[in-house]
């Protein structure tokens, strides 16, 4: 039997509730976020509460909304790359990589083996990037704070290789449409190889520090575990579909820019819950280093951006200043963009976060007529009212962390 609590109007105004919301017997409405350092972000948790027991989690977005997608139908499609620096923010090379290729099936342009294996080497370097950054939060969010102390001095690493070869840290703007921006610096290769090496032995440290830890277990085994219909039924893509069991990987399975002539492994998960979803993480990380030293190998000579994309992509600055046709070029290039032909093409690729897909509709000429992006992160924040509901406010924290989203990506 419930009883029913005399609240003041201050109080359901403070709560930001409704009276028929904030009357409900011994439930109660939590605010978790958008300012607070659980919801990894601007994201804000409408929780009820019964006790201690979540009984119904609503999450609200839009706090980060920048218009992405209507900004690209103003602007030509180089210009719009910077722009997809700021959709999954820890890992811009791999989201300049995705739109760039939706662009070239557009364009048809066929790219340069030495292009595309830069593209592979630097979305799998994203990829251990991302991952550490929600590898150390995640951590923290479980009471280990150690993790996050090594995961970002390895990162930091990571940034400054990035630095070295794109001029930025952190939003880089390094791919173009038909290459890259620029070869890679002499010398940088052999820095990647020795960040592998020692990467490999402070990721062994972080599995010795968490995996067995009998408190992480605790926090994270069983909790908010993911069936492998209901991954499928709501979409999930990513390390979170793979936790639950389903060995999907555009890498595999949709290979782009060559991956099908790496040889890595696509870890699978049995139970889906928190502590499998850290897992993959961990192995992905592994397998990411796997890529890295393979294409280096490998790495082939010739040009860092395609032949055919001479009107598409910007000419040398060194004949711009020369010579009267690559100027011309370089003013027609940044007044009215490539000419493209008209059409619908959709590409997406295997992000750190999951699949982000590109569906761009083009009537002709330099600029998108309709351009659309599907962020994983937005599908993995639609199982939050699911997977929560029966949970501890305690471990909503570590729910959001398990499923590594980023608001950038999914307010757009």
């Amino acid at each position: 039997m419930t009883t029913t609590k005399e609240i003041s109007l201050g109080d359901i105004a403070a709560r930001g509730a409704s009276h028929e919301d904030a009357v409900q017997g011994e439930k109660m409405i939590l605010n978790m976020g958008p300012s607070h350092p659980a919801t990894h972000g601007v994201l804000r948790l409408k929780l009820e509460v019964d006790g201690d027991v979540v009984t119904k989690c609503d999450p609200v977005i839009g706090y980060l909304h920048r218009g992405d997608e209507k900004i690209a139908e103003n602007m030509t499609y180089n210009q719009f790359v910077p722009y997809t620096d700021r959709l999954d923010y820890l890992a811009p090379l791999a989201n300049n990589v995705a739109y760039a290729i939706a662009v070239e099936k557009l364009a048809k342009l066929e790219i340069p083996a030495r292009c595309q294996a830069i593209r592979v080497l630097v979305c799998e370097l994203s990829r251990i990037s991302s991952h550490l950054l929600g590898l150390g939060v995640y951590g923290m969010d479980t009471g280990a704070l150690t993790v996050f102390m090594y995961t970002f001095t390895e990162r930091e690493k990571l940034y400054s290789l990035f630095e070295e070869l794109t001029g930025a840290r952190f939003t880089t703007s390094y791919t173009r449409i038909g290459g890259v921006t620029r070869d890679i610096p002499d010398g940088w290769l052999p820095k990647v190889e020795k960040f592998c090496d020692g990467f490999l032995k402070v990721l062994d440290e972080v599995d010795s520090l968490l995996t067995r830890n009998r408190i992480f277990i605790d926090r994270t085994q069983g909790l908010a575990p993911i069936s492998k219909e209901k991954a499928l039924a709501y979409g999930i893509t990513g390390a979170n579909l793979r936790a639950s069991g389903v060995p999907n990987d555009l890498r595999k399975d949709n290979p782009y820019s060559g991956y099908e002539q790496y040889d890595f492994d696509i870890p699978v998960g049995t139970v889906g819950d928190c502590y499998d979803r850290y897992l993959i993480r961990m192995e992905e990380m592994r397998q990411s280093v796997r890529i890295v030293r393979q294409v280096i190998a490998r790495m082939p000579s010739g040009a860092y951006y395609a032949e055919d994309a001479k009107k598409i992509f910007l000419p040398p600055k060194d004949k711009v200043l020369t010579r009267m046709e690559e100027l011309i070029q370089n003013f027609m290039l940044v007044t009215e963009g490539p000419r493209l032909p008209a059409g619908e093409v959709y590409f997406e690729a295997e992000n750190p976060k999951g699949a982000l897909g590109f569906f761009i509709h083009s009537t002709g000429g330099g600029v998108p007529y309709r351009l659309r992006i599907k962020g994983p992160s937005f599908v993995s924040l639609s199982i939050i009212p699911d997977i929560c509901r029966g949970t501890m406010v305690q471990d909503i924290p570590t729910i959001l962390g398990s499923l590594d989203f980023v608001l950038g990506e999914c307010d757009r």
